[in-house]
């Protein structure tokens, strides 16, 4: 599919999606919301892209939603914009294939939002978090479900509550992003981690990565007994019979996706 607001390649063994709307900060119009949940729709379909990276051009990553669609529309307009925004998280999460953020710029709002949901995030040390909704009368409550669970309460709560930019550096300490490169280094980086997670069985990592969201908000036991069972059909997969039997047999295993 060819897209107004977004480039995607495919470059196994993984794809690239990249915001491409950098004269307006890549700010989350509702038609840019659409054409990434087609986009992470298709390419969730596709068996030779192991992972997903989630990229954006020009200065800024995501400055959250596009305020010029939301100023003066009635309650129902409201709903279907946070409505897709969430879908869109949603994807991320559903998607078989790990979905990775790379982060080289300003990441506000909704922007935050994404870079939270994304399963991994790569940052460049010139990169920026904030959720400052709050400092215009609209309190970032949707970004905050995902912030909270990447970052927990009290730093949720300080970054919601003062709407403050948080470095890279620091984002990584909290947990909103796993590493922080230098700018030239940021696509080599993010595409070194994406070719690691390419290297396992796909069927399992899909697997695993379903698992993970279904059972993090289950309480303890709950989510022992869900894991536990999904570990009891996932050893009786043909690639986790290979992946044991190459073990022992100190070779390299052969994936068949199954």
């Amino acid at each position: 599919m060819k897209y107004e607001h977004l480039l995607v390649s495919a470059t196994p063994p993984f794809a690239i999606v990249t915001l491409n709307r950098p004269a307006r900060r890549n700010a989350l119009s509702v038609e840019m919301m659409s054409e990434l949940i087609a986009a992470l729709g298709e390419l969730g379909a596709q068996t030779d892209a192991r992972a997903i990276i989630l990229s954006a051009a020009g200065a800024a990553f995501c400055s959250g939603h596009d305020l010029g669609e939301m100023i003066g529309q009635d309650i129902i307009r409201y709903r279907h914009i946070f409505d897709l925004c969430t879908e869109l998280m949603m994807k991320i999460h559903s998607v078989p294939q790990p979905v990775i953020a790379q982060v080289q710029g300003v990441a506000t709002a909704a922007g935050c939002q994404l870079v939270a949901a994304c399963d991994l995030a790569v940052a460049s040390e010139q990169a920026q978090f904030a959720t400052p909704g709050v400092r215009i009368g609209l309190f970032c409550t949707t970004p905050m479900v995902e912030l909270s669970r990447a970052v927990g309460r009290k730093r949720a709560l300080e970054m919601l509550l003062t709407g403050k930019m948080v470095d890279a550096r620091t984002a990584a300490e909290w947990g909103l992003v796993n590493r922080v490169v230098a700018p030239e280094k940021l696509a080599e980086a993010t595409q070194q981690l994406a070719c690691e997670i390419a290297a396992a069985s796909p069927f399992t990592v899909s697997l695993g990565k379903q698992a993970y969201y279904a059972q993090i908000d289950l309480d303890h036991a709950k989510a022992y007994a869900y894991a536990k069972e999904v570990m009891s059909m996932n050893a009786l997969a043909a690639d986790a019979q290979e992946g044991m039997s190459a073990v022992l047999a100190k070779r390299h295993p052969c994936w068949i996706g199954k």
